[in-house]
């Protein structure tokens, strides 16, 4: 196996330009992942990377070799997941990914479950509300809030996720509720926004008497974290849009109010991301038909309750 090894080290490598990024995706040590590179290059009798202090670029044959590799790699990973069809018992380490929200109150609660029904399988959770690339960051699953841009991934869609726009109460007392989407853009009021590079939220999407709108809605706040954004709202420091999954209990509690609701955030669409080759994998197909059931059961669960927080 160490050869093989070398050469899932030396792909991450080269995907990832780092050799210490590919040893934290590998779980091995940066003189580990090194050693394993140099094995290689011993082996082939050629160098692979340009080395320098601040650069590691691929040369000509570590980008010939990265071709090779790659192919005996989807080879290799094709013919476990034939041998675990056949014998109906899946092993191996699946690399997922979530928003932070959709994270920890869908899709956490759910891993002991999988995972005492499928003891052989390995999931290790990644929570991140910025944009993933999951073939660059090894991943093999990834959960989605919004239309991905990589037309070359297969979506399976499980729901459409209402949202909606609340703010505190203390705030409310002391701004006022808005009366108007504009009130959004002027100044009026403070809007607490997801900002990261490739974030969707730049603009804010209401369904408006005249169709879907775009507001470019403004504020002092800005994070890359959705929960940090709930958090900021309950203090009292602005307006926030939210999917109703991730707010319902503040709702119930009375802690969060919704806003403008003549005017409502157009739904958002949560879906799984995977690549073609990993609908091959029978892990990945276990997990998806294992997750989408029940996390649409947990979506419809929390809009029934946020229904009945609703003003009347």
């Amino acid at each position: 196996m160490s050869y093989i090894d070398n050469i899932r080290t030396f792909v991450r490598v080269y995907e990832l330009g780092s050799m210490s990024a590919a040893a934290r995706d590998q779980r091995i040590s940066a003189a580990v992942a090194s050693s394993r590179i140099s094995q290689l290059e011993d082996y082939l009798s050629v160098r692979l990377f340009h080395r320098t202090t601040r650069q590691l670029n691929p040369t000509e044959q570590g980008n010939t070799f990265y071709d090779g590799a790659c192919k005996v790699l989807e080879a290799i990973d094709e013919a476990e997941a034939a041998v675990n069809s056949i014998t109906q018992s899946p092993r191996g380490r699946l690399h997922i990914a979530a928003p932070l929200g959709v994270g920890r109150r869908l899709i956490a609660p759910l891993i002991p479950e999988f995972k005492k029904e499928y003891p052989m399988i390995d999931l290790r959770l990644r929570l991140s509300d910025r944009k993933l690339d999951l073939t660059a960051e090894g991943l093999d699953v990834a959960f989605f809030l919004g239309v991905p841009e990589d037309s070359t991934l297969r979506i399976k869609k499980i729901a459409d996720c209402p949202r909606m726009l609340c703010a505190a109460p203390s705030y409310i007392e002391q701004r006022g509720a808005p009366t108007s989407a504009e009130e959004l853009t002027n100044g009026t009021h403070d809007c607490l926004n997801l900002r990261y590079p490739g974030a969707p939220e730049f603009q804010w999407p209401l369904q408006t008497a005249n169709g879907i709108r775009r507001f470019a809605v403004k504020g002092p706040f800005e994070s890359d974290d959705g929960d940090v954004l709930t958090n900021w709202a309950l203090d009292g420091f602005g307006i926030t849009l939210k999917p109703a999954f991730e707010i319902a209990e503040h709702l119930e509690a009375g802690q969060l109010v919704p806003v403008l609701q003549d005017t409502p955030p157009i739904p958002i669409q949560m879906a799984l991301l995977y690549t073609h080759r990993r609908h091959q994998d029978p892990k990945t197909r276990l997990l998806i038909e294992f997750m989408t059931p029940r996390v649409q059961a947990a979506l419809r669960g929390t809009l029934v309750a946020e229904e009945a927080q609703l003003p009347r």
